[in-house]
Protein backbone atom coordinates (compact mmCIF):
# COMPACT_ATOMS: atom_id res chain seq x y z
CA UNK A 1 0.00 0.00 0.00
CA UNK A 2 1.07 3.57 -0.71
CA UNK A 3 0.17 6.74 1.15
CA UNK A 4 0.32 10.19 -0.40
CA UNK A 5 0.51 13.30 1.74
CA UNK A 6 0.01 16.66 0.09
CA UNK A 7 1.09 20.00 1.46
CA UNK A 8 1.78 23.55 0.36
CA UNK A 9 -1.65 24.92 -0.38
CA UNK A 10 -2.91 28.18 1.02
CA UNK A 11 -4.17 31.67 0.32
CA UNK A 12 -2.16 33.89 -2.01
CA UNK A 13 -2.76 37.10 -3.89
CA UNK A 14 -2.99 37.13 -7.66
CA UNK A 15 0.48 37.11 -9.16
CA UNK A 16 1.92 35.20 -6.25
CA UNK A 17 3.45 31.74 -6.06
CA UNK A 18 2.93 28.51 -4.21
CA UNK A 19 4.69 25.14 -4.31
CA UNK A 20 2.66 22.03 -3.70
CA UNK A 21 4.30 18.84 -2.51
CA UNK A 22 3.10 15.25 -2.67
CA UNK A 23 5.15 12.85 -0.59
CA UNK A 24 4.67 9.15 -1.19
CA UNK A 25 5.51 6.41 1.25
CA UNK A 26 5.06 2.68 1.24
CA UNK A 27 6.02 -0.16 -1.03
CA UNK A 28 7.29 1.77 -4.04
CA UNK A 29 9.82 0.43 -6.50
CA UNK A 30 9.36 3.22 -9.01
CA UNK A 31 6.94 5.95 -10.05
CA UNK A 32 5.62 5.42 -13.57
CA UNK A 33 3.91 8.76 -13.82
CA UNK A 34 2.98 11.64 -11.57
CA UNK A 35 0.18 14.06 -12.14
CA UNK A 36 -1.64 16.98 -10.62
CA UNK A 37 -5.35 17.62 -10.96
CA UNK A 38 -7.63 20.30 -9.58
CA UNK A 39 -11.29 20.73 -8.82
CA UNK A 40 -12.90 24.12 -8.48
CA UNK A 41 -16.25 24.54 -6.70
CA UNK A 42 -19.11 23.33 -8.88
CA UNK A 43 -16.77 22.01 -11.56
CA UNK A 44 -15.42 18.63 -12.57
CA UNK A 45 -11.90 17.58 -11.67
CA UNK A 46 -9.47 18.88 -14.27
CA UNK A 47 -6.08 17.52 -15.29
CA UNK A 48 -3.31 20.08 -14.76
CA UNK A 49 0.09 18.47 -15.35
CA UNK A 50 1.86 15.14 -15.81
CA UNK A 51 5.43 13.96 -15.58
CA UNK A 52 6.32 10.55 -16.99
CA UNK A 53 9.08 8.32 -15.68
CA UNK A 54 11.48 9.52 -18.37
CA UNK A 55 11.02 13.11 -17.29
CA UNK A 56 8.78 14.38 -20.07
CA UNK A 57 6.06 16.76 -18.96
CA UNK A 58 2.71 17.98 -20.22
CA UNK A 59 0.45 20.77 -19.04
CA UNK A 60 -3.05 21.98 -19.64
CA UNK A 61 -2.91 25.07 -21.81
CA UNK A 62 -4.19 27.36 -19.07
CA UNK A 63 -1.11 26.80 -16.88
CA UNK A 64 1.64 26.48 -19.48
CA UNK A 65 4.50 28.82 -18.72
CA UNK A 66 3.28 29.36 -15.15
CA UNK A 67 3.29 25.92 -13.51
CA UNK A 68 6.13 23.41 -13.35
CA UNK A 69 5.88 19.80 -12.26
CA UNK A 70 9.00 18.15 -10.88
CA UNK A 71 10.02 15.08 -8.94
CA UNK A 72 12.60 14.07 -6.37
CA UNK A 73 13.05 10.35 -6.90
CA UNK A 74 15.16 9.89 -3.78
CA UNK A 75 12.34 11.29 -1.65
CA UNK A 76 9.45 9.87 -3.72
CA UNK A 77 8.07 13.38 -3.74
CA UNK A 78 6.38 15.26 -6.55
CA UNK A 79 6.09 19.03 -6.69
CA UNK A 80 3.98 21.57 -8.50
CA UNK A 81 5.53 25.02 -8.60
CA UNK A 82 2.82 27.54 -9.38
CA UNK A 83 3.80 31.05 -10.38
CA UNK A 84 1.81 34.05 -11.58
CA UNK A 85 -1.27 32.64 -9.93
CA UNK A 86 -4.67 33.83 -11.06
CA UNK A 87 -8.04 33.77 -9.27
CA UNK A 88 -9.19 31.12 -11.74
CA UNK A 89 -6.49 28.80 -10.37
CA UNK A 90 -8.48 28.57 -7.14
CA UNK A 91 -9.30 24.91 -6.53
CA UNK A 92 -8.51 21.85 -4.49
CA UNK A 93 -5.39 20.32 -5.98
CA UNK A 94 -4.83 16.56 -5.98
CA UNK A 95 -1.74 14.58 -6.83
CA UNK A 96 -1.94 11.24 -8.58
CA UNK A 97 0.85 8.70 -8.72
CA UNK A 98 0.99 5.54 -10.76
CA UNK A 99 3.60 3.32 -9.18
CA UNK A 100 5.30 -0.01 -9.51
CA UNK A 101 5.40 -1.72 -6.14
CA UNK A 102 8.21 -3.82 -4.80
CA UNK A 103 7.04 -7.15 -6.13
CA UNK A 104 6.18 -5.66 -9.56
CA UNK A 105 2.47 -5.07 -9.07
CA UNK A 106 1.11 -1.67 -10.05
CA UNK A 107 -1.04 0.83 -8.22
CA UNK A 108 -2.81 4.13 -8.81
CA UNK A 109 -3.03 6.48 -5.85
CA UNK A 110 -4.50 9.88 -5.02
CA UNK A 111 -3.55 12.45 -2.44
CA UNK A 112 -6.06 13.91 -0.01
CA UNK A 113 -6.15 17.26 -1.75
CA UNK A 114 -4.87 20.67 -0.75
CA UNK A 115 -6.79 23.94 -1.10
CA UNK A 116 -5.33 26.73 -3.18
CA UNK A 117 -7.12 30.07 -3.02
CA UNK A 118 -6.01 33.02 -5.14
CA UNK A 119 -7.46 36.38 -4.25
CA UNK A 120 -7.82 39.18 -6.78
Amino acid sequence: QVQLVESGGGLVQAGGSLRLSCAASGSIFSISSAGWYRQAPGKQREWVATMLSGGSTNYVDSVKGRFTISRDNAKNTVYLQMNSLKPEDTAVYYCNLKVVHVGWTRGDYWGQGTQVTVSS
